[in-house]
């Protein structure tokens, strides 16, 4: 149970991370900040995890979903860039977390140009090749007639063909959590509503940190070997608490998604269709669609990036060029906003910028890393190990996170197999089983083992029947979530998949919470000013 997040272990958490000298400090529980605990743990090292909101608060819970190579980076021949990230999709479909990380199908359809079919056919022959083994199904050639019997809902005008190959996707917010839950599981102590507000120095080298709760306003100090950074677009900000001069600068581009029914989109596969300025793609969500992104330059409260009606409209815009039944405002249930942290270059235009990421060590006992991709989260970990151990008074064992499953992993295969005696057991149908065993894998059983004498834990939640009551409750007793949008927009994703954005099933859900003293323990987040995710407190 050391990968439980509970009420109890966050109270024990702030002791250990004020009373033990730590090899590694990371600031930032973003999917690289989670990796990096991960990656630490897993090599013998002491490490806390601090987080001014929430796991996953920031763009690791707004990104695209996807755990895909990157097609658009092979015309700009970024093989390299490419390949790890196709390697990394294989390790999470096959070892790390084939419970989270699914399989999906895209099409690409072709207009008729005479370039575009033996262009675009050795591009995606080619991606299926750059990651080696591949448990994925080869891209495939479609006549025009093929392509609509798998999408009728585009225009019989808007093709002559199509490409059909496949990628993978995952629940970004639970993804992260499940990663900062098994670095707590390797002795990781990971706490939220943490916020970093100094770094401590001492003979030109940083030794630690400052750090407040967030609730209660309590402050502490952390004392460590190493202090790394993983903030994301604050990334400047936190290293600005050292008192040294960066070595990189990190450029906000906003991306935002619509949430349209699955019912507006008469497809049994996603699409990816080229724009003038990148790629849009429409991708399965469960019963909806999620149709997105867009790049560009964000400079206000990156707490609270949102979307414009230019945003919207010019993703209504691009994917009614291709649709039989054209998308209204109507249509959508909900839009979300997320900043990627790129890396600035010579271009002006943010879609340009590097997906590289980059590593610095500005000053002794400091590291730093930003840029990238979601998907290649584990390699951006272990760089920032790697960049630590030269200040660590114990070196560190080699990285092993290739090898190491997520929590939930072990076991799942089986437990899918199993589906009808689960569903046998707590009284629930088989669908709902799947459907919970693709979101907690093996921990299934400690999900549901409450609804055995409380059976109303297993009924649907108020405004949101994807989801039961257990998976609020166990969001509250061992996921960490501390406030009511903990559990509505990341543990769940009720606030963007419903139209009334969790308020009707917000009552339910705090009633759902452990109860101390006679009240709910969840609460409303804490209003704050968002200045610095990690420090006051994304990815795609």
């Amino acid at each position: 149970m050391g990968e439980r997040l509970g009420p109890a272990e966050h109270r024990a958490a702030w002791e250990r991370l004020t009373g033990e000298h730590l090899d590694v400090l990371v600031v930032g529980a973003g999917v690289t900040g989670a990796g990096a605990a991960l990656d630490a743990a897993t090599r013998g090292l002491s490490v806390g995890l601090v987080e001014a909101r929430d796991i996953a608060s920031g763009t690791s819970s707004r990104s695209s979903k996807l755990f895909h190579g990157g097609v658009r980076y092979l015309e700009k021949l970024d093989f390299s860039l490419v390949r790890e990230a196709l390697r990394e999709r294989e390790l999470m479909l096959t070892r790390l977390a084939p419970h989270l990380v699914k399989p999906v199908p895209f099409l690409y359809p072709l207009k008729g140009f005479a370039w575009e079919r033996p262009y675009v056919g050795a591009g995606l022959a080619l991606y299926d090749n750059l990651g080696g083994a591949n448990v994925l199904p080869r891209s495939k050639h479609l006549s025009k007639r093929g392509a609509r019997s798998i999408c009728p809902g585009l225009r019989p005008d808007a093709l002559v063909g199509a490409i059909q190959y496949w990628d993978a996707q995952a629940d970004d917010a639970r993804h992260t959590l499940t990663v900062a839950r098994t670095a707590a599981r390797y002795g990781a102590i990971v706490r939220t509503s943490t916020e970093v507000v100094d770094l401590l120095r001492d003979g030109g080298r940083v030794v630690g940190a400052e750090i407040r709760d967030v609730e209660s306003g309590m402050t502490g100090t952390v004392r460590a070997d190493s202090v790394i950074v993983c903030t994301g677009v604050w990334t400047d900000d936190v290293e600005g608490l050292s008192g040294s001069r960066g070595q990189f600068n990190v450029r906000a581009s906003k991306g935002i998604h619509l949430v349209v029914p699955k019912d507006r989109i008469a497809s049994e596969s996603g699409i990816i269709l080229r724009t003038e300025k990148s790629v849009l793609f429409v991708i399965p969500w469960g019963q909806h669609w999620l149709i997105g992104t867009t790049d560009t330059d964000w400079n206000l409260d990156r707490a609270h990036p949102a979307a414009s009606r230019a945003d919207i409209d010019y993703l209504l815009g691009q994917v009614n060029q291709v649709l039989a039944q054209p998308l209204t405002h109507d249509d959508i249930v909900g839009v979300f906003a997320g900043l990627r942290p790129l890396l600035s270059g010579e271009s002006e235009e943010s879609s340009q910028l590097s997906r590289e990421h980059a590593v610095a060590r500005p000053m002794p006992g400091l590291v730093t890393i930003a840029g990238g991709k979601y998907t290649t989260y584990r390699v951006m970990a272990k760089d920032a190990i790697d960049a630590a151990a030269p200040d660590l008074t114990r070196p560190p064992g080699e990285s092993v996170t290739e090898h190491v499953p997520l929590v939930g992993a072990d076991g799942y295969a089986a437990l899918w197999n199993q589906a009808d005696q689960l569903g046998e057991k707590y009284g629930i149908p088989v669908w709902r089983v799947r459907h919970l065993l693709d979101r907690y894998g093996s921990m299934i059983d400690e999900v549901l083992a409450p609804g055995l004498d409380e059976r109303s834990l297993l009924e649907s939640v108020p405004g949101a029947d994807t989801y039961i009551g257990a998976e609020i409750r166990y969001g509250a007793t061992h996921e960490g979530a501390l406030h009511l949008d903990d559990l509505l927009a990341r543990r769940t994703r009720i606030s963007i998949e419903t139209e009334h954005r969790g308020t009707d099933s917000a009552a339910a859900a705090a009633g759902r919470g452990p109860r101390k003293r006679g009240r709910g323990a969840l609460r409303a987040p804490r209003r704050r000013s968002g200045r610095r995710r990690g420090c006051r407190t994304g990815r795609r």
